[in-house]
């Protein structure tokens, strides 16, 4: 095993040619059934183990493959797997993997900067894809992605599972058809405790057990500044999406599914920063962002810190915000009431008295919903389709992109700036009043006032706007191009 210091760019040249590090065992394609499903799980260490959980678990499924860039982890999951009496080959480089033609599908719960790049490899592979949420790092790469789907005729399926919840989509149906009159808007929240993850004073050693140029992949072999090389990848948006592209993309995409919107927002614009500490992050970690449809709008709202400064040094985890009576919610507004999303797989209807008018419950398995659609050849049969999850994704993008080219500014700045959207004006309100409960000095800390981005919906590609085009594509390194023409 090689250190991971090492490596660089002409090992990764060395690494492709050679079919990089594979641990394998013995082939099962033999003894496969004429029915059976072979599935491969990416990244595995702590979401994508509930992949091969939830895999391993579906009649007529097999997980034969496991892959993973940290060597530790995938020897811990190999040897889980054969004390299951599942033996599985083991990978660290998914090109490899790819090369096996007993593999249908695979699984990835890889680091978000990976999710596009691997579909898009996958699908040229002809394996089927189930692609954790967000979909993408940004716009551009998610359209890629969906395109790849379709050009190969592969089944992908969307990590956003409460699509094969019942008890959601009757409710949205419900209130689509108008049973509470006209939709007026979409609210959701993302309020989720989130602690520092701490400030390094340099470049950390990378452990020797993980081949580090492909963890950076598309990115490029960089130093790793953070104290935790696992999970902390979110907080950093080389690699990550913040909480907006990891908790909230679920209720992202309740909203737009409670709006009936199937494309993007024309306009958007958010106020954000990260407050409370000074660490090695640099997503908002409090941040409310304004997508503009033509029809009704969309505000969300993000909070990791708990409801006031008390709390932080008391009950961090059970102290946070609510709205509607949830912390992580959605809420669909219409003229004679709402529609209420308070988790994976329900929702409840009330009219403008607050009173309980309906409930729906329950949800299936979205690891089988895949599973059948691969199984019938019809990527149809999906309730959580690529391009489904792609504008989702590309929404939480949408507010990331305001972010990260705005500039701070004092509050009546920002009071003024958004004077003329009500509703916007009502978020910074909330958002003023959290900090503050926070006891965070607004003189000191300045918010972010985002740029305001047009956006071409039929395109996906934003108006006049040279920066907040470049951002929305992305840039690779050689070896690790998301194609033009996938």
């Amino acid at each position: 095993m090689s250190s991971s210091n090492s490596l660089g760019r002409r090992d990764l040249g060395r690494l492709a040619a050679a079919g990089a590090a594979a641990i394998s065992l013995p082939s099962f394609r033999s003894q496969r059934p004429s029915d059976e499903i072979r599935v491969a799980c990416v990244g595995i260490r702590s979401r994508g183990n509930a992949h091969i959980g939830g895999f391993s678990g579906l009649p007529g499924v097999k997980v034969v493959a496991l892959c993973d860039v940290d060597e530790s982890v995938l020897n811990t999951r190999l040897r889980e797997a054969a004390e299951k009496g599942r033996p599985a080959k083991g990978y660290t480089d998914l090109r490899k993997l790819l090369e096996d033609d007993s593999i249908d599908a695979i699984s990835l719960a890889t680091p978000n900067h990976l999710h596009a790049l691997h579909t898009i490899w996958a699908c040229q592979a002809g394996k089927h894809v189930y692609v954790e949420k967000p979909i993408s790092h940004n716009i551009w790469e998610g359209r890629q992605a969906v395109r790849a789907a379709h050009k190969y005729g592969r089944i992908v399926q969307a990590g956003t599972q409460s699509r094969s919840s019942k008890g959601i989509a009757d409710g949205v149906a419900w209130i689509q058809a108008g049973n509470l009159g006209a939709i007026t808007h979409a609210w959701g929240t993302c309020f989720k405790p989130r602690k520092s993850i701490g400030k390094v004073d340099g470049p950390q050693v990378v452990p020797a057990t993980v081949h580090w140029d492909l963890y950076c992949g598309p990115r490029g072999v960089s130093p790793l500044t953070r104290r935790q090389l696992h999970y902390d990848w979110h907080w950093q948006m080389a690699t990550g999406n913040g909480d907006l592209g990891n908790q909230g993309i679920h209720q992202m995409d309740h909203c737009r599914w409670g709006l009936g919107e199937s494309g993007l927002a024309p306009r958007v614009f958010s106020v954000g920063g990260r407050f409370g500490y000074d660490d090695d992050g640099d997503s908002p970690n409090t941040q409310f962002i304004c997508l503009d449809y033509e029809a009704a709008p969309l505000i969300f709202e993000v909070r990791g810190l708990p409801k006031d400064k008390a709390a932080r040094s008391k009950n961090w985890g059970g102290s946070m915000d609510r709205r509607m009576g949830s912390s992580i919610g959605a809420t669909i507004h219409a003229e004679g009431g709402y529609l209420h999303i308070p988790n994976y797989s329900s929702s409840r209807a009330y009219d403008k008295e607050g009173n309980l008018v309906q409930k729906w419950s329950g949800a299936s398995n979205h690891f089988g919903n895949f599973i059948d659609a691969v199984r019938a050849g019809d990527p149809g049969k999906l309730n959580g389709g690529i391009e489904e999850g792609h504008f989702s994704s590309a929404l939480c993008h949408m507010g990331l992109d305001s972010h990260r080219l705005g500039v701070t500014a004092g509050r009546d700045e920002i009071r003024a700036a958004i004077a003329g959207h009500g509703l916007g004006s009502s978020a910074f309100d909330r958002f003023c009043a959290h900090l503050d409960a926070n006891e965070v000095d607004p003189a000191a800390h300045p918010a972010t006032l985002g740029r305001t981005l047009n956006l071409d919906p039929s395109s996906e590609a934003y108006i006049d706007d040279d920066e907040a085009r470049d951002l929305s594509r992305g840039s690779y390194v050689p070896g690790f191009e998301v194609p033009g023409d996938v």
